[in-house]
């Protein structure tokens, strides 16, 4: 039977914009947490049953059995907290790319298997309803000081922790420890689902952007035959997918095999501003259907992504999310 979700559904997650820490005149006035390197994801208990949501509104509960297990102090709870999926590594940090072998794995003996060799953890950061009662118009601290009180940790689950000002401290303490990075959030700040807000600031050690996949350039070499570097555009402010760069490192030959065979073919191109001819001249175009990650250094003049690296496939963000998430 499929787990029981409190109605109204769910709501989406509030995201945080990419920025700088707050002066130091303002530090008091902020909450920090550390960025995890991981899928977002809602949560729902009630009546001992779990039902998880990524940030597209995608159910995710089958591709991570092992965190139905629920902490003994949430078994008879009726609540919703927000957090993030991770995958540790040996020294215990988020590894992004060992979340890629349980990200587009839906149900079956795979998943069953990787959980109990690999398995999650669920980091919770927030909460928004307990009880049935909404905390969303709640200011964060108080949100903070209820989900302690709810001792949701245990199993697969831990509370992050988080600090009353200091954040330069915090930003310092992330980078020592090869986190990637800090969230900023305002004490006073209420929970604004789907909504993009400077309430909450992500500010990370290297730049990373959400692209949408419009085509491949064909392998050479050792990659001869396949995908050998990929087309990525963002959404601009009228919603037209334009050219952001082309990326042609950080993959796996696992990962250009997967590309390989779940890219589209289409006869045009799906970006709305002009490619450069060199670019151009030996692209095999894609339909605009799946979203990745990469990082990069910065943005150049014409809008495109500087020395950018892929991290892998998102299909927890929908297409039409992808917007520039650093302005310079």
């Amino acid at each position: 039977m499929p787990p029981v979700l409190p109605e109204p559904p769910l709501p989406a997650p509030m995201l945080a914009v990419a920025g700088e820490l707050p002066p130091a005149g303002q530090d008091a006035a902020w909450g920090y947490e550390f960025k995890w390197d991981g899928v977002r994801a809602l949560a729902a208990v009630r009546d001992g049953r779990l039902g998880l949501r990524a940030r597209s509104g995608t159910g995710i509960t089958g591709r991570y059995p092992e965190l139905s297990r629920l902490p003994d102090a949430l078994t008879g709870a009726d609540l919703v907290v927000d957090g993030e999926v991770v995958a540790l590594d040996r020294r215990g940090r988020p590894d992004f790319g060992l979340l890629q072998n349980r990200m587009h794995r839906t149900g079956g003996p795979d998943v069953a298997r990787l959980a109990a060799a690999a398995p999650v953890t669920y980091l919770v950061f927030d909460v928004l309803t307990v009880a049935g009662r909404s905390l969303l118009d709640h200011p964060y601290e108080e949100r903070r000081e209820r989900l302690e009180d709810l001792g949701a940790a245990g199993q697969r689950w831990v509370t992050t922790p988080w600090f009353r000002g200091g954040g330069a401290d915090v930003h310092a303490a992330s980078r020592d420890n090869g986190l990637e990075g800090v969230v900023a959030k305002r004490l006073d700040s209420p929970y604004r689902p789907g909504v993009r807000a400077p309430e909450w600031r992500k500010v990370k050690h290297v730049r990373m952007q959400s692209v949408v996949v419009g085509g491949w350039r064909p392998g050479r070499g050792r990659r001869a035959g396949g995908v050998g570097s990929l087309l990525v555009g963002v959404h601009d402010d009228d919603g037209r997918l334009v050219y952001a760069g082309h990326v042609g490192t950080g993959f796996t030959d696992a990962m250009l095999r997967e590309l390989g065979s779940l890219v589209t073919a289409r006869r045009t191109p799906p970006f709305a501003d002009a490619i450069p001819r060199e670019v151009a001249r030996d692209a095999q175009w894609a339909e605009p259907e799946l979203v990745g990650e990469v990082a990069f250094a910065a943005w150049t003049a014409d809008g495109r992504m500087r020395h950018p690296a892929w991290r892998g496939l998102r299909d927890d963000l929908d297409v039409d999310d992808v917007v520039v998430e650093w302005s310079s």
